[in-house]
């Protein structure tokens, strides 16, 4: 009898913080931290002002930097230093209503629109179109006639007719996003429309949020420091920093110093602020490129202690009580559940089971290619000796191609239908980076792959363009790509699923000639029972994520020791079958 399998486990679901990230990159950090010091610096400003910001010393009118006046005095005798620390108050204030407004407002419209669709996505959008017509300067200035140098009227107005802009980005966004399962999910689970958007709609849009707000902060800044200079804004003799500008401006040819101090502050907080939202969007595509981070599993300090020993010596490839999960409306769900496996140098190794076993999503995290909303949630994947699971994006990009590559099921998911085959195969040939130099060596090795692939015609493929190719050829390519850089395991996932059964002998009989030519080791991902007998060494046979049997094929084959094995093999069609039913 067959036990019973026990629930996926519930793991925490944690919660991915977009500024994780920033520490790791010296630009993105140092403009943060220009923007947070200003910012202290000016809330702080009556505990650090040496002076009243009002206060007249004619005595020593635009005076230089000294011990008494460390930025030095204006053309009143008023400290520099203070007046810039008090009026960034109003600077500052009137950048944050307008970025606060900016971002309510925007992404308000933007998820309302993106995800009910419909109705109200026209309406929305016929909205969003008045706003972005309509000329907010002259807007501003008829309310800034209205309400006498209001600055928090002013920077209110110019951030609600901006939100028109950030609308149209988040409902882009939100509407790729709705379309994914877990949102699905969410809906089949009975959850009304709005406890959607507030909770798996708008947590997936903060990174790309955070990036606007950070672009359209240092625009916002310059357009009050513009309304300040004009004397639109705050009015004199209270200070700001566009007002400071203006002043500055006048004994421009006397005092150069004012001008550059009032606006150097000016100048570097607009850079600040458009670094650190260039940083921002790298971290948002890097976390979108990633398969880390979203679900975490704890690990004892004793698990962790064996994870890090030494794979036994003759395995390329190793996994050991290896586990993933992917987030969902319920929780994370274990998918693969501690398995482990060895794939030595020069074998053909088999992942066997039905749909939905676990063998795809095995193959693809080992290569760091799982969704963002999966994660290995506990064991280690070793290649040659080291361990690649958990590893950083960048340094996965250096080993996929070289040491380790893919063969997907469909050729055309690896080739772009706008270039040609060897335009293609050359830019891979560069990127791995496998000693050919020049445009004749490149050409050199392209051929060599092609050859290599038994395609009878390389200078005739490599002018084509991939829907010019048939099936099998295209599937020759994506091979051929997948050993430009020689890597050391071949991970091959249904290569032969979409080819006829002469095309598929012919796969089949190539990937053989690699293994027993280049002592390539491959992991040959599959649900036909037929390609398993037909070339692999080993094979593991996979149910709902778990092993179920491993050993040499022809045990699997005649000695199958579990039920599930069993019920594969009698399910398999064969013309050696005359009567009865398929299991």
């Amino acid at each position: 009898m067959t036990a019973v399998e026990p629930p996926p486990k519930a793991l925490p679901r944690a919660r991915t913080n977009p500024l994780a990230g920033i520490w790791r990159r010296p630009v993105t950090a140092a403009a943060f931290v220009v923007v947070a010091g200003i910012v202290a610096a000016v809330l702080l400003a009556p505990l650090l002002a040496p002076h009243p910001p009002l206060a007249q010393d004619l005595l020593h009118a635009q005076a230089g930097p000294s011990a008494q006046h460390p930025l030095g005095t204006d053309s009143l005798g008023r400290d520099v230093l203070s007046r810039l620390l008090y009026g960034g108050r109003p600077t500052l204030l009137g950048m944050g209503l307008a970025v606060l407004v900016y971002a309510a407002v925007g992404a308000t419209l933007g998820v309302l629109a993106g995800y009910l669709r419909g109705w109200t996505d026209r309406v929305i959008v016929a909205v969003v179109d008045v706003m972005l017509s309509v000329p907010a300067i002259i807007i501003t200035l008829a309310v800034l006639a209205i309400f006498h140098q209001s600055n928090t009227a002013a920077m209110l107005t110019i951030g609600f007719f901006a939100s028109a802009n950030l609308a149209r980005v988040i409902r882009s966004s939100c509407i790729a996003l709705r379309e994914e399962l877990f949102v699905d999910a969410a809906k089949v689970s009975g959850l009304g429309p709005a406890r959607i958007m507030a909770r798996h709609i708008l947590p997936g849009l903060v990174g790309q949020l955070l990036v606007q707000i950070c672009l359209f902060a240092g625009i916002a800044l310059a357009l009050q420091t513009g309304l300040g200079f004009l004397g639109m804004a705050t009015p004199a003799p209270a200070p700001s920093w566009g007002g400071m500008v203006g002043e500055a401006a006048q004994i421009m040819q006397q005092d150069p110093w004012l001008l550059l101090v009032s606006g150097g502050v000016i100048g570097l907080m607009s850079v600040a602020f458009g670094l650190l939202g260039d940083g921002l969007r790298d971290l948002e595509e890097d976390r979108r490129r990633s398969t880390g981070g979203q679900l975490k599993k704890p690990v004892p300090a004793a698990a962790e202690d064996q994870d890090t020993a030494v794979p036994p010596d003759g395995a390329v490839l190793a996994v050991r009580d290896y586990s993933i999960a992917f987030a969902t409306a319920h929780g994370p769900r274990t998918v693969v559940d501690s398995i482990g496996f060895e794939v030595r140098p020069g074998e053909i190794f088999g992942l066997v089971g039905e749909s939905g076993s676990g063998k795809t999503v095995t193959g693809l995290s080992v290569l760091g290619l799982l969704a963002p909303s999966g994660a290995v949630t506990g064991g280690s994947a070793w290649l040659d000796g080291r361990r690649i699971s958990g590893l950083p994006e960048r340094d996965l990009r250096r080993i996929r191609g070289r040491e380790i590559a893919l063969v997907s099921q469909e050729p055309m998911m690896a080739l772009d239908p706008y270039f040609t085959i060897g335009s293609q195969l050359s830019e891979v040939v560069r990127s791995t980076g496998t000693g050919a130099d020049g445009k004749e060596a490149v050409r050199r090795r392209v051929r060599e792959l092609l050859t290599s692939v038994h395609l009878r015609d390389p200078d005739d493929v490599v002018r084509r363009h991939p829907h010019e190719l048939s099936g099998g050829m295209l599937q020759r390519v994506a091979i051929a790509m997948a050993l430009a850089g020689s890597p050391k395991v071949l991970i091959a996932d249904e290569p032969t699923t979409a080819l006829d059964v002469t095309v598929q002998a012919g796969i089949l009989d190539l990937l053989r000639t690699l293994r027993d030519e280049r002592g390539t080791a491959i992991v040959l991902i599959t649900h036909d029972l037929g390609v398993v007998a037909d070339v692999c060494d080993r094979a593991l046979v996979m149910e709902r994520g778990r092993i179920v049997e491993e050993g040499p094929v022809e045990d699997i084959f005649h000695r199958p020791r579990h039920a599930y094995t069993k019920k594969l093999i009698e399910s398999t069609p064969s013309i050696a079958r005359t009567e009865g039913r398929i299991a």
